[in-house]
């Protein structure tokens, strides 16, 4: 089961609708092995296992005063209280040219630095994700940024390749270096679209390997990510795959979308080890919540697939926008009680697998 990616729409976002696991058909691309001697990072296969968060919202949210509490109702700060459950990496999400909607725009690159200089001094890895768009884009969303629509293929090559080195020096110039780079959120359909749609592969490809050229060009020891959505969906997931790495697409882990309940986990994660197996790449699962209202059933996920990934090899899992909460959002799967600004017993699955 997987609930719609988080899209957030002025101040209403739509959550997954649960959908049917699929089994993995058979007959998956005989081909695909060759392309399992693709190079990956040695600091890639080594990683231990990693339990992060997405909490881009944080900063807007402390702009406009909230706070958060620890299990005891002691007032705290976000990242000191995440570290009390084990959190080790934080995933940034950001936009080109973002508005100035706090819950649907900022994420600028400026400010994702100025976070993620926290987030460091903390102690914690950094994740950046890469959205190319000025908003949201998901698995049924991939529109490229206002300053692309119109360009050609090899503009917008040359315009994604130019972003991503200055966003990825502005970065470097903060001493905040990414350990992992998800170029693209929820691909399945391809990146700024209709351009990069994966019915076109040669030119879905070509963009994709413009933005790995230019993060390894600043940052030659970030593991590199491709970000799918719903691995229940086993035929998606080789359609991008077999047609990106039989055109030569780089990348150095594949990542994962899933909001699935406990009894679903096994079978998803699954599926991302038959990919990871196929294309010779690690992975981790990037993105998981769940209801905050079902705390103890989200919780109950939260370990099955923590236990499913490292029994699967799985190098890790991120907990998306676990910290949001009401009236800042009226996102349903974080993490926290807006009555009471303590994190709920969702938290405590991180410190149970």
């Amino acid at each position: 089961m997987s609930p719609q990616p988080p899209t957030p729409v002025a101040g209403r976002i739509s959550r997954r609708t649960l959908l049917r696991a699929t089994s993995a058909t058979a007959g998956a691309i005989a081909t695909a092995a060759a392309f399992a001697e693709l190079e990956t990072p040695a600091n890639a296969a080594a990683a231990p296992f990693v339990k992060g968060v997405d909490v881009s919202w944080a900063p807007q949210m402390e702009a406009r005063g909230f706070s958060w509490k620890n299990a005891s109702g002691q007032k705290q700060d976000l990242l000191t209280i995440l570290k009390g459950y084990g959190i080790t990496a934080v995933r940034l999400r950001t936009f080109v040219n973002p508005s100035s909607s706090p819950t649907d725009g900022h994420c600028g690159i400026n400010e994702v630095a100025a976070f993620a200089k926290r987030v460091k001094a903390a102690g914690m890895s950094i994740m950046l994700d890469y959205m190319f768009g000025d908003t949201w884009n998901s698995v049924g969303v991939q529109n490229p940024p206002a300053a692309w629509r119109n360009m050609s293929y090899s503009q917008m090559r040359t315009a994604l390749g130019t972003y991503v080195n200055q966003s990825m020096t502005v970065m470097k110039n903060n001493d905040v270096l990414p350990t992992w780079v998800q170029i693209g959120n929820e691909t399945n359909s391809g990146i700024c679209r209709p351009v990069g749609s994966v019915s076109n592969p040669g030119q879905m490809t070509g963009l994709f390997n413009a933005a790995y050229t230019q993060v390894k060009a600043v940052s030659p020891n970030s593991t590199v990510c491709i970000h799918l959505a719903q691995p229940q969906k086993y035929d998606s997931m080789t359609t991008f795959f077999s047609r990106y790495a039989a055109g030569g697409g780089k990348w150095d882990m594949s990542v994962f979308s899933s909001y699935g309940s406990a009894s679903l986990a096994p079978g998803i994660v699954a599926n991302m080890k038959k990919i990871s197996d196929t294309y010779g790449k690690p992975f981790l699962q990037s993105e998981f919540g769940g209801r905050v209202d079902r705390a103890s059933a989200t919780q109950a996920a939260l370990v099955a697939y923590i236990k499913a990934l490292k029994a699967n090899g799985g190098q890790g899992i991120f907990y998306w926008e676990p910290e949001c909460m009401s009236p800042f959002t009226g996102y349903g799967n974080g993490a926290w009680d807006s009555s009471t600004q303590r994190p709920t017993v969702i938290m405590n699955g991180f410190t149970q697998a």
